[in-house]
């Protein structure tokens, strides 16, 4: 708001037409008809939300087309905090649900300082997604296992962090820039079983290759099993210890099937991180029902997101906007 003398006036107002086919007012609509509510401002829905959130989150399931059976009871308990469940019943897998189609529409852009890729079609996603996942189950990758990426953020990781998800295990991020204390500060903590890492990145023009911090990660991981090495900058594992080539391994399973495990919606999906300004990083941990409902509802109400059109945001696999970000392919 820009403020003049004792009137306020808005930098942007939606034209009459947007807000008709706003994606908040279809919502509002199916409220209407379920509910026989009239939810005609967003004051009015936020305040049903609040005052009905069995209602409103079985709403949004259906709205924004979660994959997956809902199972018969919503939420139970909701006055407890801790203690409240969501669709305490129902069984979904959050890959799934973000590689939705299979065609040629395109999933991915990727600019790498001004290396432009060609775009990732749902279908190339798909078929990356299937032969990773039957490398993870390869080496004994399991529900509940983690795995972690030392990653930049690129086509690779969204391959990882769904593969990781369609089998149920819980992944991890931490943006290359980090040192490498602060990646074992986090890393350290959660046990990982797998380490998708890059060679390098890049970073203001400039090539910084990843391999010394890289083997220090490792050799203070000792819960690893495997590396997989992405050659980001084209020079790959070098050496490094229990690391296999990210290209090699995919091109191992041409022919990958691609499935999904259907699991509680409170499942662990992500473990995310605190700051660590006040000491060691804690652990966060956020489930794939809950990340992928909320994010779905900010997609699809507050920013009118819809088929087709191009999400971005500018951010590192070390903040919590990559996970939001990732989530737009739902």
């Amino acid at each position: 708001m820009t403020t003049n003398n004792e009137t306020e006036t808005p930098l942007w107002v939606p034209s009459p037409e947007a807000v008709a086919a706003s994606g908040m007012v279809a919502f509002s609509g199916l409220v209407k008809e379920r509910h026989g509510v009239s939810l005609d401002t967003y004051d009015a829905l936020y305040g049903w939300s609040i005052a009905q959130p069995e209602l409103f989150w079985d709403a949004v399931w259906d709205f924004t087309g979660v994959i997956g059976d809902k199972g018969a009871r919503i939420l139970t308990d909701g006055g407890l905090m801790p203690g409240a469940a969501f669709f305490p019943d129902a069984r979904l897998n959050f890959a799934e649900n973000l590689l939705r189609g299979e065609g040629s529409e395109i999933a991915l852009h990727f600019n790498n300082e001004g290396e432009m890729r060609e775009p990732m079609t749902r279908a190339a996603l798909r078929r990356d997604v299937a032969r990773l996942a039957a490398v993870l189950k390869s080496w004994g990758v399991t529900e509940g296992d983690r795995v972690a990426a030392f990653m930049p953020n690129c086509p690779e990781v969204i391959v990882a962090m769904l593969a990781a998800a369609s089998i149920g295990a819980v992944f991890s991020s931490c943006s290359p820039d980090f040192g490498a204390k602060g990646v074992l500060d986090r890393f350290g903590q959660i046990e990982p079983k797998v380490l998708i890492a890059c060679d390098g990145y890049r970073y203001a023009g400039k090539v910084l290759p990843a391999h010394d911090k890289l083997a220090e990660i490792i050799e203070g991981l000792p819960t690893l099993e495997h590396v997989a090495v992405v050659p980001f900058i084209g020079e790959g594992p070098k050496g490094l210890a229990k690391a296999e080539d990210w290209t090699t391994l995919l091109a191992t399973r041409p022919d990958a099937e691609l499935s999904f495990a259907r699991l509680p919606f409170a499942h662990p999906l992500y473990i995310m991180y605190s700051s660590g300004t006040t000491g060691i990083p804690k652990c966060i941990v956020h489930s794939a029902g809950g990340t992928l409902l909320q994010q779905l509802k900010e997609h699809r109400l507050h920013c009118d997101l819809k088929p087709g059109e191009t999400l971005f945001y500018f951010t590192t696999c070390g903040w919590m906007m990559w996970n939001w970000l990732v989530s737009g392919l739902a």
